[in-house]
Protein backbone atom coordinates (compact mmCIF):
# COMPACT_ATOMS: atom_id res chain seq x y z
CA UNK A 1 0.00 0.00 0.00
CA UNK A 2 1.19 3.29 -0.92
CA UNK A 3 0.16 6.96 1.01
CA UNK A 4 1.18 9.57 -0.95
CA UNK A 5 1.82 12.35 1.71
CA UNK A 6 -0.44 16.00 1.95
CA UNK A 7 -4.20 16.80 0.70
CA UNK A 8 -5.79 14.64 -1.30
CA UNK A 9 -6.74 16.26 -4.66
CA UNK A 10 -10.08 18.14 -5.57
CA UNK A 11 -12.11 15.88 -8.39
CA UNK A 12 -15.71 15.32 -8.91
CA UNK A 13 -16.64 11.89 -9.07
CA UNK A 14 -20.02 11.14 -10.79
CA UNK A 15 -21.35 9.89 -8.04
CA UNK A 16 -20.51 12.89 -5.85
CA UNK A 17 -22.86 14.82 -8.28
CA UNK A 18 -25.45 12.39 -8.46
CA UNK A 19 -25.71 12.61 -4.65
CA UNK A 20 -25.62 16.03 -4.66
CA UNK A 21 -28.22 16.14 -7.50
CA UNK A 22 -30.47 13.91 -5.28
CA UNK A 23 -29.97 16.02 -2.29
CA UNK A 24 -31.08 19.07 -3.41
CA UNK A 25 -33.98 17.57 -4.93
CA UNK A 26 -34.79 16.02 -1.86
CA UNK A 27 -34.48 19.30 -0.06
CA UNK A 28 -35.92 21.36 -2.31
CA UNK A 29 -39.34 19.05 -3.07
CA UNK A 30 -39.90 18.61 0.62
CA UNK A 31 -39.81 22.49 1.66
CA UNK A 32 -41.36 23.35 -1.57
CA UNK A 33 -44.37 20.67 -0.15
CA UNK A 34 -44.45 21.58 2.84
CA UNK A 35 -45.08 25.28 2.02
CA UNK A 36 -47.46 24.59 -1.04
CA UNK A 37 -49.42 21.43 1.15
CA UNK A 38 -50.03 24.54 3.48
CA UNK A 39 -51.14 27.12 1.65
CA UNK A 40 -53.49 25.07 -0.59
CA UNK A 41 -54.86 22.80 2.77
CA UNK A 42 -53.13 19.65 0.85
CA UNK A 43 -52.44 17.33 3.66
CA UNK A 44 -51.04 14.63 1.22
CA UNK A 45 -48.77 17.23 0.04
CA UNK A 46 -47.86 18.30 3.50
CA UNK A 47 -47.03 15.07 5.11
CA UNK A 48 -45.38 14.19 1.72
CA UNK A 49 -42.77 17.05 2.65
CA UNK A 50 -42.26 15.91 6.23
CA UNK A 51 -41.73 12.20 5.40
CA UNK A 52 -39.84 12.67 1.94
CA UNK A 53 -36.65 13.62 4.22
CA UNK A 54 -37.09 10.80 6.08
CA UNK A 55 -37.17 8.15 3.57
CA UNK A 56 -34.06 9.53 1.43
CA UNK A 57 -32.08 9.56 4.72
CA UNK A 58 -33.10 5.29 4.94
CA UNK A 59 -31.97 4.76 1.56
CA UNK A 60 -29.05 6.58 1.66
CA UNK A 61 -28.37 5.20 4.91
CA UNK A 62 -29.49 1.57 3.56
CA UNK A 63 -27.24 1.82 -0.13
CA UNK A 64 -24.16 2.66 2.35
CA UNK A 65 -24.93 -0.71 4.06
CA UNK A 66 -22.63 -2.69 1.34
CA UNK A 67 -19.53 -0.41 1.83
CA UNK A 68 -19.95 -0.56 5.36
CA UNK A 69 -20.00 -4.38 5.47
CA UNK A 70 -16.63 -4.44 3.36
CA UNK A 71 -15.27 -1.67 5.86
CA UNK A 72 -15.98 -3.87 9.06
CA UNK A 73 -14.55 -7.17 7.07
CA UNK A 74 -11.02 -5.17 7.05
CA UNK A 75 -9.16 -5.76 9.78
CA UNK A 76 -7.84 -2.17 10.75
CA UNK A 77 -4.31 -1.00 11.11
CA UNK A 78 -2.64 -0.33 14.02
CA UNK A 79 0.51 2.29 14.09
CA UNK A 80 2.16 4.85 16.30
CA UNK A 81 1.81 8.66 15.96
CA UNK A 82 2.75 11.40 17.43
CA UNK A 83 0.36 14.34 17.91
CA UNK A 84 0.85 18.15 16.20
CA UNK A 85 -1.74 19.97 17.61
CA UNK A 86 -5.05 19.71 18.97
CA UNK A 87 -8.34 22.22 19.61
CA UNK A 88 -11.68 21.24 21.32
CA UNK A 89 -14.37 22.15 18.69
CA UNK A 90 -17.53 21.52 20.20
CA UNK A 91 -19.24 18.99 22.94
CA UNK A 92 -18.48 21.56 26.09
CA UNK A 93 -22.04 20.82 27.55
CA UNK A 94 -21.36 16.99 28.00
CA UNK A 95 -18.76 15.02 29.27
CA UNK A 96 -16.82 14.19 25.99
CA UNK A 97 -15.52 17.31 24.44
CA UNK A 98 -15.14 16.81 20.12
CA UNK A 99 -11.40 17.67 19.65
CA UNK A 100 -9.81 18.27 16.21
CA UNK A 101 -6.35 15.87 16.35
CA UNK A 102 -3.39 16.67 13.55
CA UNK A 103 -1.46 13.57 13.64
CA UNK A 104 1.75 12.38 12.14
CA UNK A 105 0.77 8.34 11.75
CA UNK A 106 3.98 6.86 11.41
CA UNK A 107 3.25 3.12 10.21
CA UNK A 108 5.72 -0.13 10.12
CA UNK A 109 5.55 -0.71 6.54
CA UNK A 110 4.75 2.98 4.93
CA UNK A 111 6.20 6.39 5.32
CA UNK A 112 4.88 8.71 7.63
CA UNK A 113 1.70 10.92 6.95
CA UNK A 114 -0.36 13.41 8.20
CA UNK A 115 -3.85 13.52 9.22
CA UNK A 116 -6.37 15.82 10.20
CA UNK A 117 -9.74 14.47 12.28
CA UNK A 118 -12.43 15.16 15.15
CA UNK A 119 -12.79 12.33 17.89
CA UNK A 120 -14.89 12.34 21.44
CA UNK A 121 -12.32 12.74 24.20
CA UNK A 122 -13.59 12.53 27.66
CA UNK A 123 -13.20 15.78 29.35
CA UNK A 124 -10.86 14.21 32.33
CA UNK A 125 -8.69 12.03 29.63
CA UNK A 126 -8.23 15.10 27.98
CA UNK A 127 -4.86 15.77 29.52
CA UNK A 128 -3.39 12.41 28.90
CA UNK A 129 -3.49 14.20 24.87
CA UNK A 130 -1.01 16.55 24.92
CA UNK A 131 0.69 18.03 21.29
CA UNK A 132 4.05 15.78 20.84
CA UNK A 133 2.68 12.91 22.53
CA UNK A 134 3.22 9.37 21.05
CA UNK A 135 -0.82 7.45 21.07
CA UNK A 136 -1.32 4.14 18.98
CA UNK A 137 -4.10 4.90 16.21
CA UNK A 138 -5.86 2.64 14.18
CA UNK A 139 -7.68 2.94 10.50
CA UNK A 140 -9.01 1.01 7.98
CA UNK A 141 -6.31 -0.10 5.47
CA UNK A 142 -7.47 1.49 2.03
CA UNK A 143 -8.31 4.81 3.96
CA UNK A 144 -5.54 5.85 5.60
CA UNK A 145 -6.67 9.24 6.45
CA UNK A 146 -10.07 7.70 8.71
CA UNK A 147 -7.67 7.41 11.74
CA UNK A 148 -8.53 6.88 15.62
CA UNK A 149 -6.67 6.99 18.66
CA UNK A 150 -7.31 3.60 20.57
CA UNK A 151 -7.84 5.12 24.21
CA UNK A 152 -7.23 1.43 25.55
CA UNK A 153 -3.94 0.04 23.25
CA UNK A 154 -2.93 -3.67 24.24
CA UNK A 155 -0.23 -4.00 26.43
CA UNK A 156 2.42 -4.76 23.82
CA UNK A 157 1.11 -1.39 21.85
CA UNK A 158 1.13 0.37 25.08
CA UNK A 159 4.37 -0.45 25.93
CA UNK A 160 5.91 0.49 22.20
CA UNK A 161 3.93 3.89 22.49
CA UNK A 162 5.74 4.84 25.53
CA UNK A 163 9.27 4.67 24.47
CA UNK A 164 8.68 5.46 20.90
CA UNK A 165 9.88 8.38 19.30
CA UNK A 166 7.71 9.83 15.95
CA UNK A 167 9.01 12.59 13.62
CA UNK A 168 6.80 15.03 12.07
CA UNK A 169 5.87 14.21 8.92
CA UNK A 170 6.09 16.87 6.19
CA UNK A 171 3.30 18.35 4.18
CA UNK A 172 -0.57 19.28 4.36
CA UNK A 173 -2.92 17.17 6.37
CA UNK A 174 -5.32 14.43 4.81
CA UNK A 175 -8.93 15.48 5.67
CA UNK A 176 -10.80 12.97 3.35
CA UNK A 177 -10.37 10.87 0.11
CA UNK A 178 -11.73 13.34 -2.34
CA UNK A 179 -13.18 16.45 -1.56
CA UNK A 180 -15.95 17.53 -3.47
CA UNK A 181 -15.56 20.59 -5.81
CA UNK A 182 -17.64 23.76 -6.67
CA UNK A 183 -19.33 21.47 -9.03
CA UNK A 184 -21.20 19.69 -6.69
CA UNK A 185 -22.75 22.42 -4.54
CA UNK A 186 -23.42 24.03 -8.05
CA UNK A 187 -25.31 21.00 -8.66
CA UNK A 188 -27.48 20.81 -5.28
CA UNK A 189 -28.66 24.29 -5.81
CA UNK A 190 -30.16 23.38 -9.03
CA UNK A 191 -31.16 20.52 -8.09
CA UNK A 192 -32.96 22.28 -4.92
CA UNK A 193 -34.74 24.67 -7.38
CA UNK A 194 -35.79 22.82 -10.23
CA UNK A 195 -37.59 20.15 -7.76
CA UNK A 196 -39.00 23.41 -5.79
CA UNK A 197 -40.33 24.88 -8.91
CA UNK A 198 -41.66 21.43 -9.89
CA UNK A 199 -44.09 21.43 -7.24
CA UNK A 200 -45.10 24.85 -7.68
CA UNK A 201 -45.67 24.33 -11.19
CA UNK A 202 -47.70 20.72 -10.35
CA UNK A 203 -50.00 22.88 -8.11
CA UNK A 204 -50.02 25.59 -9.96
CA UNK A 205 -53.78 25.83 -10.34
CA UNK A 206 -54.85 24.84 -6.91
CA UNK A 207 -52.18 27.92 -5.68
CA UNK A 208 -54.31 30.26 -8.30
CA UNK A 209 -57.83 29.04 -6.75
CA UNK A 210 -56.09 29.85 -3.24
CA UNK A 211 -55.27 32.98 -4.21
CA UNK A 212 -58.93 33.63 -5.80
CA UNK A 213 -60.62 32.67 -3.06
CA UNK A 214 -58.70 34.74 -0.58
CA UNK A 215 -59.12 37.87 -2.99
CA UNK A 216 -63.14 38.10 -3.39
CA UNK A 217 -63.40 41.25 -5.40
CA UNK A 218 -65.56 43.78 -3.46
CA UNK A 219 -66.73 47.52 -3.60
CA UNK A 220 -63.99 48.67 -1.28
CA UNK A 221 -61.42 46.53 -3.47
CA UNK A 222 -58.93 43.63 -3.08
CA UNK A 223 -58.76 42.23 0.74
CA UNK A 224 -55.10 40.53 0.36
CA UNK A 225 -54.22 37.60 2.67
CA UNK A 226 -50.56 37.61 1.36
CA UNK A 227 -48.23 39.85 2.11
CA UNK A 228 -44.77 40.20 0.90
CA UNK A 229 -41.71 42.51 1.54
CA UNK A 230 -38.06 43.00 0.04
CA UNK A 231 -35.19 44.91 2.32
CA UNK A 232 -31.38 45.31 1.08
CA UNK A 233 -31.03 41.84 3.34
CA UNK A 234 -33.73 39.72 3.18
CA UNK A 235 -37.03 38.76 0.96
CA UNK A 236 -40.18 38.32 3.45
CA UNK A 237 -43.60 36.58 1.91
CA UNK A 238 -45.88 35.96 4.80
CA UNK A 239 -49.70 34.76 4.37
CA UNK A 240 -52.01 32.78 6.33
CA UNK A 241 -51.06 29.94 6.21
CA UNK A 242 -47.39 29.49 6.05
CA UNK A 243 -44.40 32.28 6.14
CA UNK A 244 -40.88 32.36 4.24
CA UNK A 245 -37.84 34.23 4.62
CA UNK A 246 -34.70 34.10 2.14
CA UNK A 247 -31.68 36.15 3.35
CA UNK A 248 -28.99 38.17 0.93
CA UNK A 249 -25.58 36.00 -0.29
CA UNK A 250 -23.88 37.40 2.56
CA UNK A 251 -25.86 37.05 5.82
CA UNK A 252 -26.79 33.12 7.00
CA UNK A 253 -29.35 32.46 10.12
CA UNK A 254 -26.37 31.48 11.73
CA UNK A 255 -25.48 34.87 12.53
CA UNK A 256 -26.40 36.17 16.04
CA UNK A 257 -29.85 37.31 16.75
CA UNK A 258 -30.89 37.02 12.84
CA UNK A 259 -33.01 33.72 13.23
CA UNK A 260 -34.81 35.22 16.35
CA UNK A 261 -35.02 38.70 14.81
CA UNK A 262 -36.71 37.31 11.02
CA UNK A 263 -39.06 34.59 13.23
CA UNK A 264 -40.50 37.83 15.65
CA UNK A 265 -40.83 39.77 12.07
CA UNK A 266 -42.89 36.90 10.54
CA UNK A 267 -45.51 36.65 13.58
CA UNK A 268 -46.71 40.28 12.79
CA UNK A 269 -47.72 38.89 9.85
CA UNK A 270 -50.41 36.22 10.31
CA UNK A 271 -53.50 35.94 12.85
CA UNK A 272 -51.97 32.68 14.22
CA UNK A 273 -48.78 31.83 16.18
CA UNK A 274 -49.08 27.96 16.58
CA UNK A 275 -46.87 26.30 13.77
CA UNK A 276 -46.91 23.04 12.82
CA UNK A 277 -42.96 23.11 11.70
CA UNK A 278 -40.13 25.43 11.21
CA UNK A 279 -37.21 24.87 8.88
CA UNK A 280 -34.02 26.54 8.78
CA UNK A 281 -31.40 26.53 5.99
CA UNK A 282 -28.01 28.63 5.49
CA UNK A 283 -30.31 31.22 4.51
CA UNK A 284 -33.67 29.74 4.50
CA UNK A 285 -36.37 30.28 6.99
CA UNK A 286 -39.96 28.38 5.82
CA UNK A 287 -42.76 28.52 9.29
CA UNK A 288 -46.01 26.71 8.19
CA UNK A 289 -48.63 27.66 10.29
CA UNK A 290 -51.59 25.50 11.43
CA UNK A 291 -54.77 26.06 10.20
CA UNK A 292 -57.53 27.13 12.42
CA UNK A 293 -59.50 23.92 12.56
CA UNK A 294 -56.18 21.86 12.64
CA UNK A 295 -55.91 18.92 15.09
CA UNK A 296 -52.00 17.99 14.36
CA UNK A 297 -49.80 18.78 17.29
CA UNK A 298 -48.65 23.04 17.28
CA UNK A 299 -46.11 25.07 18.98
CA UNK A 300 -45.32 28.11 19.53
CA UNK A 301 -42.28 29.52 17.28
CA UNK A 302 -41.59 32.51 19.43
CA UNK A 303 -40.57 29.95 22.27
CA UNK A 304 -37.99 28.11 20.50
CA UNK A 305 -34.22 27.86 21.75
CA UNK A 306 -32.84 29.90 18.94
CA UNK A 307 -29.65 30.75 20.56
CA UNK A 308 -28.87 27.08 20.48
CA UNK A 309 -29.52 26.80 16.88
CA UNK A 310 -25.77 27.78 16.04
CA UNK A 311 -23.68 25.40 18.81
CA UNK A 312 -26.36 22.56 17.62
CA UNK A 313 -25.35 23.48 14.17
CA UNK A 314 -21.04 23.62 14.58
CA UNK A 315 -21.66 20.22 16.89
CA UNK A 316 -23.60 18.24 14.33
CA UNK A 317 -20.99 19.23 11.51
CA UNK A 318 -17.91 18.50 13.53
CA UNK A 319 -18.74 15.23 15.63
CA UNK A 320 -20.89 13.11 13.54
CA UNK A 321 -18.36 12.11 11.05
CA UNK A 322 -19.36 13.55 7.60
CA UNK A 323 -16.23 14.22 6.83
CA UNK A 324 -16.03 18.05 4.81
CA UNK A 325 -19.29 19.36 5.65
CA UNK A 326 -21.59 21.16 2.29
CA UNK A 327 -25.22 21.36 3.47
CA UNK A 328 -27.09 21.33 6.92
CA UNK A 329 -30.63 21.55 7.86
CA UNK A 330 -32.81 22.31 11.10
CA UNK A 331 -36.84 20.88 11.57
CA UNK A 332 -38.15 21.69 14.45
CA UNK A 333 -41.81 19.84 14.91
CA UNK A 334 -43.37 17.77 17.70
CA UNK A 335 -45.73 14.94 15.87
CA UNK A 336 -44.40 12.60 18.07
CA UNK A 337 -46.25 15.02 20.90
CA UNK A 338 -42.79 16.34 22.60
CA UNK A 339 -41.18 19.22 20.58
CA UNK A 340 -37.97 17.59 18.72
CA UNK A 341 -35.35 20.11 17.13
CA UNK A 342 -33.76 17.90 14.67
CA UNK A 343 -30.04 18.93 12.95
CA UNK A 344 -29.20 16.93 9.57
CA UNK A 345 -26.24 17.19 8.27
CA UNK A 346 -24.76 16.05 4.66
CA UNK A 347 -20.81 15.70 3.95
CA UNK A 348 -18.24 13.46 1.89
CA UNK A 349 -18.44 10.77 4.19
CA UNK A 350 -22.28 10.41 4.31
CA UNK A 351 -25.68 11.89 5.80
CA UNK A 352 -26.06 12.36 9.74
CA UNK A 353 -27.92 13.68 12.33
CA UNK A 354 -28.76 15.03 15.99
CA UNK A 355 -31.89 15.28 17.81
CA UNK A 356 -32.39 18.06 20.89
CA UNK A 357 -35.29 18.60 23.05
CA UNK A 358 -37.00 22.09 23.35
CA UNK A 359 -33.79 23.56 25.88
CA UNK A 360 -31.81 22.54 22.90
CA UNK A 361 -30.57 19.99 24.88
CA UNK A 362 -28.93 17.01 22.63
CA UNK A 363 -30.98 13.45 23.41
CA UNK A 364 -29.88 11.60 20.27
CA UNK A 365 -26.69 11.44 18.11
CA UNK A 366 -26.81 9.53 14.21
CA UNK A 367 -23.50 9.36 13.41
CA UNK A 368 -22.48 9.03 9.34
CA UNK A 369 -20.56 5.49 10.05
Amino acid sequence: MTITTGAPPTRTTPAAVASGFLTGGVIGASLAALVVGGIVGNAPLFVTGLALPAVYGLLFHLAGAPRRAREVALAPRTALAMIESREAVGGEATSDVAVRFELTVAPDDVPAYRVAFTQNINLVELPDYRPRGVVVVQYPPDRPWRVRIVKRPTPEWEERAAGARVDSAPGPAMVGETPESSVVGFVTLLALLLAAAGVVLLFRADLFDQDTAAHPPSATGPSPSVSSSTSSSSTTVVSSASATVALGPDQTFLDKGELRRAVGSLAKGTNTRAALTVVVQERLLSVVYAPTDAQAPTFDPDLLPYDRFPALVKEARSSLGVGSPQTWQISVERLTGSLTVRVGVTGTEGAASLEADAWGEVVRRTPAH
